[in-house]
């Protein structure tokens, strides 16, 4: 079998969502037993991919491949979220932020656009209006990754047991999210010059390149605007915990308008009114752009971080999901642990059961740990203080090597 029927294949056994699930209500903690998965026929196709991704990485040259992803800057911008205080949908905390990730993901050079949309109030019944956040790279190329978190937070401490009508700041659930794309996002983003010549502007597009220079110094994948790779889309949900009432309220607002739309439209969100007049000088957007697959993070803050494989995303995404933690291991990323141990009411449900898009759910729900659980889940203890730039760091680099070696094996598929 070629490399290229064998990478089809993969791609093909990533899209593998079953069934449409029950409406999604609110997240929760569910035991369950053990499930056994048959892993069969493309198995030995993803460890034949497994194994290409490292020697891919191995002979590409150096430092110039391996990720660059900063803890420093992803915890900085953690304290820096934090310091607007409660950030839950609606709020001054809410707007404030939505500011500051605007004008860091502008001056970076890429597109940045909200996707509005209206929600019952639940705490007044009046219409609310939210947004999602769209960052998007390379918005002409149609093959598509999208890496998402929420960026809202509980209203209230609600499990709190000494002042659950307290001030919930929520750094790990809501800010670690927001912090690792804003660190992800200056490793990834060109600030593209486009210095085409005649001779090139008169090609096809496809076979056009422009001159690119990164931010960060890891972007070195960046160089050409064929479609042959992928472009990457962060999405910032909104509402995901607009929650006074546990079990009253619904929970995943933003995810679940951002999966509608997915398949009212057929395509990718488009923007309205883009953040950054700088990336509209860039190649035109794909006319048929859909999302091959998804990763969601969440909770990835936690001091003594241990990732397991959530159960859902074993449902409905597992080759995708094993490929992940594949790169963790190489990567010597203990704090991913390659079994499954929750299974988690999250973001992720919208896209895999509406938008239909194999998405999953990096979290560790365990917070601060195993032993104690969720000492610090909705409650006034989840600060900065209660979270590390290491975690943060692990949570990044595993992402930006994974894109990365996800876009060398597009880049080096050999034509028919």
């Amino acid at each position: 079998m070629t490399d290229k029927r064998i990478f089809e294949r993969f791609v093909g056994s990533l899209r593998n969502p079953t069934g449409a699930g029950n409406p999604i209500t609110n997240r929760n903690f569910v035991s369950i037993s053990a499930c056994v998965f048959l892993l069969f026929g493309l198995a030995n196709s993803l460890d034949g991919i497994s194994n290409s991704f490292a020697q891919t990485v191995a002979v590409s040259g150096g430092s110039k491949t391996e990720p660059a992803f900063d803890e420093k800057e992803a915890f900085a911008h953690l304290e820096n979220v934090c310091a607007f205080g409660r950030r839950f949908s609606t709020s001054r905390g809410m707007t404030q932020q939505q500011d500051y990730l605007r004008q860091h993901f502008a001056s970076l050079g890429v597109e940045v656009f909200m996707q509005p949309f209206v929600a019952r109030n639940p705490r007044d019944g009046r219409q609310a209006e939210l947004a999602n956040m769209i960052v998007r790279f390379h918005p002409h190329r149609s093959k598509r990754l999208l890496i998402c978190c929420h960026y809202d937070t509980r209203p209230y401490p609600d499990l709190d047991r000494h002042n659950p009508h307290g001030v919930f700041i929520g750094a790990n659930d809501g800010g670690s999210g927001v912090a690792v794309l804003c660190e992800l996002g200056r490793q990834l983003a060109p600030v593209i010059e486009a210095t085409e010549s005649d001779e090139a502007a008169m090609a096809p597009r496809e076979m056009r390149t422009v001159e690119v220079r990164t931010v960060g110094g890891a972007s070195n994948w960046n160089s050409k605007t064929d479609d042959g790779k992928y472009g990457v889309d962060f999405a910032f949900f909104d509402g995901e915990e607009f929650v006074y009432v546990a079990r009253r309220d619904p929970m995943f607002l933003g995810s679940t308008y951002f999966s509608k739309e997915y398949v009212r439209t057929g395509r990718t969100p488009e923007p309205k009114v883009s953040f950054n007049q700088r990336a509209q000088r860039g190649p035109v957007r794909a006319a048929d752009s859909r999302y091959v697959f998804a990763i969601l993070i969440d909770m990835v803050g936690d001091k003594n971080l241990q990732i397991f494989y959530e159960g859902n995303s074993l449902i409905y995404a597992p080759r995708l999901t094993k490929s992940i933690w594949d790169v963790a291991a190489r990567m010597k990323a203990k704090a991913f642990v390659p079994k499954q141990k929750h299974k988690l009411r999250d973001d992720h449900l919208p896209l895999n059961q509406i938008a239909r898009i194999p998405t999953c759910d990096i979290i560790d729900f365990d917070f601060p740990s195993p032993r104690r659980k969720h000492a610090y889940w909705h409650t006034e203890a989840d600060i900065v203080k209660n979270c590390s730039a290491e975690s943060l760091g692990t949570v990044g680099s595993v992402l930006l090597q994974w894109l990365t070696e996800m876009q060398q094996l597009a880049k080096n598929q050999p034509s028919p």
